[in-house]
């Protein structure tokens, strides 16, 4: 296989791409740096291009990989043909190879196998010629291999074990596999029913069974989970008459034969009792595999869009981690998130201390000139929220609150990064704290936790936990990255997510910054241990050294292009203190005018070079994610009593899933915004018109206050 020319054919993307960017992977290059410094090598190739290059990659690789191994095994029985080597040479999936190499399989005991060492395999032969006339008779002939000693007492048990043969050989052939797969998705169902009388939210599967072709992915996941939860008994139906005529067209030559009825029965046999199973696990399988697949790419999608959040800088926060019987634990950071003060109030059942909690809230407040109150939206969070609005309403509205996403946070407390971090907190003191820094830099404190435990997703504890891991740490890698850190202030938590820097790196850093006080340039990174001139390439560009009297230092732009860099200021008259004091604000549409391209020519550099250059000499030290909506802050409160159907709100996505969206209205219970809700035009999945984080206006569409439902619709608005 020329894996070149399928990925330029499955991907859309030039084999001149390809195939450099598959060489700068082998090379060793991270995805952060192809993207962002080799564009001219892999023609502007984005992250999400390369890793799902890189993904495809991987598996063909593996593919051919297996086809060797395959064809070796066969080769080395002395049974390779022709025609089995350019089986393999064809094979496009893994499950076709493995079809192929199952006839050379080492079996272990079948009842087949049973009968060839009984003898029998030319008993089946002969069955299998299924001739006009048979002289002797098949059971004259069965006879001759009654033998009491290898257990074959009788013709009858001889003709079983022929059979039992044929059944296997056809289960074996790989052509008769991959169409009887192709049928079963093409004609089959996926059904459900329950497994016991109980109710349960898998109700609307008891009875349930849709197309193969059609099964949405959230579905097959959640019938997944009911059957592992024992609720529902999952099957996938097919009218056998479908596959046993498929396979009578290829088994039976003579249907006049006396062999027809034994043929047909083996053919029969083999379908019900080897195929069908066979087949199922692997449609089973390969539908998981595909919804997965979609769930994670959704599940990436949306934990992008919460890591970029933009941070509201310059504000002294109270983090609030609510709850009733150990009260609200508080803490508040200052503008470079640390930590200033701690407590814990009892605003809520069962002590509902109100009075002496907002005399804490009012006295932390104004000590420490508190700009924003961030809750956390677990367990007490509306009655937290409540009492928080008509304390800030006491002190006159200047400060203001948010709500905000706590999912991860008790796992980033009891975490050892947790321990570490606030040796002498206890964990819930910790999580007030990572909901206060959550809304100074989402990005920084998110990378804390684990991202499976963010909570943007659907079913992500079914999936396989690898598969899961590995695309959303590419997620985190590539939005920690095109924001870079601070090497001066970033924890090592946040450094490791960088560019060729692995976590001992990463605590090195953090241990070289400790010891010899803070960076005063990029080179000097070079001398931390463990991180080598390899690794200085890759990681150099996303780290900021803001004190640098390289004014580059602080900046995108990669030390490989400083000259081009510094050839650009001078060349439209400007300096270094120029670039350092903000006054290039124009530069790119001078560079526009007077020809990137000519400029590129000139200096001898690369187009997209030069334009991610001049970008970052306008704005030196930007973060990208100023140019987003911030979060909205509030200063009072709705309450489901004080919503009715028609009113419009706005508000904010909180979490894509298949079959729409979670929209925060300010009340505790997010609104549903069903995807046929969206808007006026068709669209497949929310996610072609929502992302987390989006500021949105919504119309209040039903309420049903006893299941705490809110129907939401974004059209006629």
């Amino acid at each position: 296989m020329d894996i070149i020319a399928k990925l330029s054919e499955e991907l859309s993307i030039k084999e001149t791409q390809i195939r450099a960017a598959v060489e700068l992977m082998d090379e060793g290059n991270t995805i952060p740096f192809i993207a962002r410094y080799r564009k001219e090598v892999t023609g502007s190739l984005d992250d999400e291009q390369l890793r799902a290059l890189e993904e495809r990659l991987n598996y063909l690789r593996n593919l051919e990989k297996r086809k060797e191994e395959v064809r070796a095994a066969i080769t080395e029985q002395g049974k390779m043909t022709e025609e089995i080597d350019s089986a393999l040479e064809t094979a496009q999936i893994l499950a076709e190879v493995e079809d192929i190499y199952r006839p050379f399989k080492q079996k272990r005991k079948t009842r087949a196998s049973v009968a060839r060492e009984r003898g029998l395999a030319p008993l089946a032969d002969l069955f299998m010629e299924q001739k006009d006339e048979y002289s002797p008779s098949l059971y004259e002939e069965a006879e001759k291999y009654i033998n009491e000693e290898k257990g074959v007492k009788d013709a009858k048990s001889a003709v079983a074990g022929a059979l039992d043969i044929i059944a296997e050989d056809i289960s074996d052939n790989a052509d008769f596999r991959k169409e009887i797969r192709a049928l079963t998705y093409e004609y089959g169902f996926l059904s459900s029913k329950k497994a016991k009388e109980e109710a349960s939210v898998y109700e609307m599967y008891y009875e349930y069974s849709e197309k193969l072709t059609t099964v949405p992915s959230h579905r097959v996941l959640a019938i997944n989970r009911g059957e592992k939860e024992e609720f529902l008994k999952v099957s996938v139906d097919i009218s056998a008459d479908i596959i046993l005529n498929y396979l009578a067209s290829m088994i039976i030559t003579n249907v006049k034969s006396p062999a027809y009825n034994n043929v047909l029965f083996a053919v029969a046999d083999s379908y019900f009792r080897l195929i069908a199973p066979s087949i199922e696990r692997e449609i089973r399988s390969d539908l998981f595999d595909k919804a997965s697949e979609g769930a994670i790419k959704l599940f990436s999608q949306n934990l992008k869009n919460l890591l970029m959040q933009a941070p509201i800088k310059n504000k002294t926060v109270l983090g609030l981690d609510p709850g009733y019987r150990t009260g609200c634990k508080l803490a508040v950071v200052d503008k470079t998130g640390k930590v200033l003060d701690t407590a814990v109030i009892y605003p809520t059942k069962p002590q509902e201390r109100k009075e002496e909690a907002a005399k804490i809230v009012k006295k932390l407040i104004t000590k420490y000139d508190v700009d924003v109150v961030s809750i956390g939206n677990g367990t007490a969070s509306k009655e937290s929220e409540i009492f928080i609005s008509e304390v800030l309403r006491e002190l006159g509205g200047k400060t203001k609150y948010i709500v905000t996403s706590e999912a991860g946070a008790s796992v980033y407390s009891a975490s050892k990064l947790g321990a570490e971090e606030f040796p002498d907190f206890d964990v819930t003191q910790r999580s007030a704290v990572s909901i206060a820094r959550r809304i100074q830099d989402s990005l920084a404190e998110l990378v804390k936790i684990d991202p499976k435990s963010i909570g943007v997703g659907q079913y992500q504890h079914d999936m396989k936990e690898a598969r899961l891991d590995e695309a959303l740490s590419g997620v985190v890698e590539d939005c920690v990255n095109s924001v870079g850190v601070d090497v001066n202030t970033a924890s090592y938590s946040l450094l490791e997510h960088i560019a060729g820097i692995n976590a001992t790196a990463a605590k090195n850093i953090v241990k070289y910054r400790e010891e010899n006080g803070e960076f005063t340039n990029r080179a000097q990174i070079l001398k931390v241990s463990k991180i080598g001139a390899k690794a200085f390439q890759q990681c150099a560009g996303f780290l900021r050294v803001s004190g640098s009297s390289e004014i580059l230092d602080n900046t995108g732009i990669h030390p490989e292009s400083y000259g081009v860099a510094k050839k650009i200021i001078s060349k439209f008259g400007y300096t270094e203190d120029d670039v350092k004091n903000f006054r290039l604000k124009g530069l790119e549409k001078t560079a526009e005018i007077y020809g990137m391209n000519k400029i590129a020519e000139e200096l001898g550099a690369g187009e997209p070079t030069v334009r991610d250059i001049v970008k970052e000499l306008e704005k030196p030290g930007r973060d990208i994610r100023e140019d987003l909506p911030t979060p909205e802050l509030r200063s009072d409160i709705l309450d489901m009593n004080d919503l009715q159907v028609g009113m419009i709100l706005n508000g904010v996505v909180r979490n894509v899933i298949d079959f729409g969206a979670f929209v925060d209205i300010g009340v505790h219970q997010d609104g549903l915004v069903h995807v046929s809700e969206i808007c006026k035009k068709f669209i497949k999945h929310p996610s072609e018109a929502l992302s987390v984080g989006d500021h949105v206006r919504v119309k209040i569409k039903s309420i049903d206050k006893n299941k705490g439902r809110i129907g939401l619709t974004m059209k006629d608005i």
